[in-house]
């Protein structure tokens, strides 16, 4: 059986078994399990006793026209200074983290080095707000003015060196707040509030994030392709990986979409237990808030409204704290601003405990096989230092992996190649008796002990690494500018050659659309071609013709995928080739390209016709008995 009409049946199985497995066993799990997790809670943590949710007003617009300088400039700052990061912290905005820049070579917008760094988080009044931060209020009213914080000092916040901030309320309460920074993209926070008064205070601890992104007037159906709260303004929005607020409550993963909060309005989680943590996340970054470990909380995410008020936020407030007179309350909060690094993120969900923290990084399904795939690709990389030779790498050992099952198919598929004739006599003799055809075709099948169908498991078995993969390629930051080699200088981004300008030899940038049939791509086709020679061919002349056409239509259309993982089809086709060149030689079956040019083949076919009587002779010269 032809081995692309194998693929395309076992892609359009392996979907149908996907929808399937979803609908009818995750989806209905997920939801019970939510369920089970809710009544737990609510069992745990009674609604009477039970913090309140955020509140759902949209406020204004705060996005505007000043550049990022002049923002800066309304309120008194302290400095972020790292090895990773700088930015500012605004002290006359209740301390918000509004200033977040991300550094080194790998954080630019663009391949080219000169290009202007990410930047995460920006003040309001700018184009693009983008911010967080953490406060206290009555329990049961609306937040109020942000409050202005004084620091101790006016040195920037370091990872050696924290800061200290203070402020009263001139009722008796002294909030006392130490944030201090590690040397990747963490903040911890610590709060204390001191109560200096005769009368015992209540008051709930709250954390925000917002984001004004672009097109925030669009509706909320256009809202998921423009609306969009990362720093990167070159990074392309797909639904491949998870953007939006994201959320664990009692260990479940929530994220819905922007467009799915823009459409509802909000997505309310009320009570829930501590180890809860909520933010926005994009592609590449995310900033996200980790309340105290042992703080129950209610969550909510709230969209703007269609005419664009307010923005996407995700909030949350804790239960409330009774500080009494000459007491004190302390809760340690952290605050996560920078890129999901897979082991910068883990290393968090380790040290921090923070639960499910590692979904951050959107595996998608297959995440026990996206991961480990991950896992092995970055090995290879920190051997070679090159992520398009790990991806060869990666792409030997998934091959050695199913070395067994491929060679049985390739058997199968050369014996199949080798009937070719004796069922073409069959076809032609029979071929107004489709019955006696197919029944003759079962006995030669059956006779010469070969399974029409076996090609099909080591492709069935290829199609979940292959999603994996481009999983892989796509959503972590680690592909994300990783050069291969020459024109190949971002692995995550399609092939940048055309023929349409020569492969970049006519001084011409084609539009979007022609940015097909690269190099790579070129030769992906060229290696399905190849295959296709080397497989039996269907009996229908139109099908023979429609997968002839197959290589080019998969060519245009690995013009658009990640320049990786084409560089893991056309390797994965060569080493197949190879494998199965071998496998028809060692069977006798004869090539299409070698019946075609004898002459250009010739050389070789008497190279190995010596050393078969060589090996001849040498078994015939031996004894009895050596």
């Amino acid at each position: 059986m032809n081995e692309q009409r194998n693929l395309f049946l076992a892609m359009a199985l392996s979907m149908l078994v996907l929808i399937a497995w979803q609908t009818l066993v995750v989806g209905p799990q997920q939801k019970q399990r939510q369920q089970q997790q809710q009544t737990a809670i609510e069992q745990s943590h009674p609604k009477a006793a039970a913090p309140s949710l955020p509140s759902a007003s949209l406020g204004t617009s705060e996005a505007g026209t000043l550049s990022v300088d002049t923002a800066r400039s309304q309120s008194r700052r302290i400095a972020i200074k790292s090895a990773t990061i700088d930015g500012s912290i605004a002290l006359d905005e209740g301390a918000r983290f509004d200033d977040l820049r991300l550094l080194g070579e790998k954080y630019t917008e663009t391949v080219d080095p000169k290009s202007p760094h990410v930047v995460l988080l920006n003040p309001a009044g700018t184009a693009h707000p983008y911010y967080a931060y953490f406060a206290w209020k009555t329990p049961g009213e609306a937040d109020g003015a942000p409050a202005a914080w004084q620091a101790e000092d006016s040195k920037p916040l370091t990872p050696e060196h924290p800061v200290t901030l203070r402020r009263e309320d001139g009722k008796g309460l002294v909030f006392i707040r130490k944030i201090a920074l590690d040397d990747r993209y963490m903040f911890t926070i610590t709060d204390r509030v001191e109560n200096t008064g005769t009368v015992a205070a209540i008051r709930a601890p709250v954390g925000r994030v917002r984001c004004w992104p672009t097109a925030i007037a669009a509706l909320p159906q256009e809202l998921a392709r423009d609306a969009r709260c990362n720093g990167d303004p070159k990074a392309a929005t797909s639904g491949i990986s998870h953007e939006g607020p994201i959320g664990v409550f009692g260990g479940v993963v929530q994220a819905p979409t922007y467009k799915s909060v823009a459409k509802e309005g909000s997505a309310d989680f009320p009570n829930a237990p501590p180890g809860a943590w909520l933010g926005i996340t994009d592609k590449y970054w995310m900033a996200a808030l980790i309340p105290d470990k042992d703080l129950a909380l209610g969550a909510r995410f709230l969209g703007p409204s269609k005419d664009g008020a307010g923005a996407f936020r995700t909030d949350f407030e804790g239960a409330s704290q009774t500080i009494a007179p000459g007491g004190a309350v302390e809760l340690t909060h952290h605050f996560f601003a920078g890129p999901k690094e897979v082991d910068v993120i883990d290393g968090y969900a380790d040290d921090l405990h923070i639960a499910a923290f590692d979904h951050a990084v959107d595996w998608g399904w297959f995440y026990y096989l996206t991961r480990p795939i991950f896992r092995l690709l970055d090995f290879y990389y920190k051997l070679v230092h090159n992520f398009g030779i790990a991806i060869l790498l990666l792409t030997i050992t998934i091959k050695a992996a199913l070395f067994p099952l491929a060679n049985r198919s390739f058997a199968a598929m050369s014996k199949m190649k080798k009937l070719q004739p004796e069922m073409q006599r069959i076809r032609d003799r029979y071929k107004d008796d489709k019955a006696k055809q197919q029944q003759l075709l079962m006995e030669l099948y059956k006779k010469e002990k070969v399974n029409p169908l076996a090609g099909c498991l080591p492709i069935f078995i290829q199609i979940p690494v292959f999603f994996s993969l481009y999983k892989v390629l796509f959503i972590t930051i680690e592909m994300r500018h990783a050069p291969f080699i020459g024109w190949i200088r971002d692995l995550s981004a399609p092939e940048p050659t055309t023929l349409f300008n020569l492969f970049g030899l006519i001084p011409w940038e084609p539009p979007a659309f022609l940015h097909i049939f690269g190099v790579l791509p070129i030769l992906m086709g060229l290696t399905m071609l190849l295959q296709t020679k080397m497989n039996p061919a269907p009996p229908d002349p139109v099908q023979q013709k429609v997968f002839l056409f197959m290589p080019l239509i998969f060519t245009y259309l690995m013009g658009n995928f990640p320049t990786g993982l084409v560089v893991y089809w056309t390797w994965n086709n060569t080493l197949s080739i190879i494998q199965q060149y071998v496998i028809m030689k060692r069977m006798g079956v004869d090539m299409e390209w070698e019946t075609k040019f004898p002459t250009l083949f010739a050389a070789g076919r008497k190279i190995r016709q010596r050393f078969a009587k060589v090996d001849a002779s040498n078994g015939s010269s031996k004894q009895p008995g050596e």
